[in-house]
């Protein structure tokens, strides 16, 4: 019964905050001129907006009544058109000789302009009441959105755990063009059992990803994160991977699964696996063991010198493959090096399918090392250790968060034997590679540092931005 009443709270919390959310991304959404127009009046400029694509079909209209005005005169051979213009001349001389001109022509156009403002505006509000009827958002709102990010850039996104959930928070502001490619080499907690139980592919970082990019998705990500505290065999398992797992069965396998969930979401963007194979990590360490598995990799707290997986060169998704192809910038990261972000390029025609193209690519380093997996590790050794798997260089440039964590939170993840990454200039300019230095970092209240969505997204597409100015001139 708690964990009943937990969950249902987790739901009506998220329902509450829904209106906010909408409001403030309406106000995110409108030009700053527009804020300052009467609602009335700032929605009807809004459909006037260059990108909207309406005032050609506005026009289009008018002119199609004007020809329905003259078929219909013409079809009556003018009879009653010839007496309504006479009576409409008659009317308009006696207006001009009894009020001036520059009253009443004034007059007579704030007249017609309000008819059409008030026809128009009656007729997108049935509309509206039609297509939204808790009225959380305006359909001008919902078309505004709309058409801007559908003209954002084509972005592939390659990663997993938490912090590529937490770059694709960002970026669906700005661009709703986005794939993220996940990996599927997890093997603990909630997914592990699922693969070892049913041998399903692992859906944890999957299922972050979809909450990410949901339309609702403080709703989503409570509900696909909820984990059951009693019943047998369902305590500590995620709703969200039992939702993916059962979606897998009833489909066939995890691309049809994610695919179909990706509907029912009504996600902005996509997601695919980087591979459908059962592939496992193995890592050998400085010490000589080999360690399986990887949730094991960091709980050996060794060196990694090499790592591969089981099979060996699994094939890649087509779909993902694709992807990439048709990609206008590619980011690598963030997320834990070995197990986050390797595993995506073991499959070799992804790693190969990233080199061959010709678009900004660019790896965003962790601000803090990772215990067990990058002791001790600068920002080149990241990218030496990317470099080595692969064979050839993968990305253009490394951003790198500009200002340090705060004493206290250095202190908190000294504990667990982590330490900021350090820049090395000179080494990673060595490498071929351009330094964007930003400022990206948050700190929450337990003092744990985490990429800020927002602000990642948008250094990463201003970076863009320059590099396609660079291109051009």
């Amino acid at each position: 019964m708690t964990a009943h009443r937990s969950f249902k709270q987790a739901v009506r919390s998220a329902r509450r905050s829904r209106s906010v959310r909408r409001f403030r991304s309406r106000q995110e959404a409108s030009p700053h001129w527009m804020m300052m127009l009467p609602d009335g009046v700032g929605k009807w400029m809004k459909w006037m907006t260059p990108g909207m694509s309406m005032k050609r079909w506005m026009l289009m209209s008018a002119g199609g009544v004007l020809m329905i005005s003259l078929g219909f005169a013409i079809w009556v051979k003018l009879t009653p058109i010839f007496y309504l213009t006479q009576f409409s001349s008659d009317l308009l001389e006696y207006v001009a000789r009894t009020v001036p001109n520059y009253i009443s022509g004034p007059i007579v156009i704030l007249t017609g302009m309000a008819l059409v403002w008030l026809g128009q505006n009656r007729t997108f509000n049935s509309i509206t009441q039609v297509l939204i009827p808790d009225q959380d958002q305006r359909l001008v709102d919902m078309i505004w959105d709309h058409r801007r990010l559908n003209r954002g850039p084509r972005i592939v996104v390659i990663g997993g755990g938490t912090g590529l959930s937490t770059l694709l928070r960002g970026l669906k502001l700005l661009s709703t063009n986005l794939v993220a490619i996940v990996t599927v080499a997890d093997d603990g907690g909630s997914s592990g059992r699922l693969r070892r139980e049913i041998g399903v592919l692992p859906p944890g970082d999957i299922r972050n990803c979809l909450a990410a990019l949901a339309d609702e998705e403080k709703l989503i990500t409570e509900l696909f994160q909820y984990r059951f505290q009693a019943g047998d065999g369902l305590v500590g398992h995620s709703f969200g991977n039992l939702f993916l797992t059962a979606l897998s069965e009833v489909s066939g396998d995890l691309e049809r699964a994610v695919e179909a969930s990706s509907k029912v979401l009504a996600i902005k963007g996509e997601v695919f696996p980087a591979t459908l194979s059962d592939v496992r990590l193995w890592a050998e360490l400085e010490d000589g063991r080999r360690i399986e598995g990887e949730s094991q990799i960091p709980e050996a707290r060794g060196k990694i010198v090499k790592i591969g997986c089981t099979p060996a060169n699994p094939p890649a998704l087509p779909k993902a493959i694709q992807a990439i192809r048709n990609a206008d910038f590619i980011i690598i990261g963030p997320g834990s090096l070995y197990t986050s972000i390797v595993p995506n390029l073991l499959v070799p025609e992804i790693r190969e399918a990233i080199a061959a193209t010709q678009v900004p690519c660019v790896y965003v380093s962790n601000v803090m090392t990772q215990p067990g997996e990058t002791d001790g590790y600068s920002v080149a050794d990241h990218i030496e250790a990317i470099d080595q798997i692969c064979g050839f260089p993968l990305f253009d440039a490394v951003l790198v968060q500009r200002r340090r964590p705060s004493k206290s939170s250095i202190e908190n993840y000294a504990k667990e034997g982590a330490i900021p990454v350090v820049l090395d200039t000179d080494r990673v300019t060595g490498l071929g590679r351009r330094i964007i230095r930003a400022d990206v970092m948050e700190e929450d209240s337990e003092g744990f540092v985490r990429h800020n969505p927002d602000r990642l997204a948008k250094v990463l597409l201003r970076w863009y931005a320059a590099m396609k100015l660079e291109q051009k001139s």
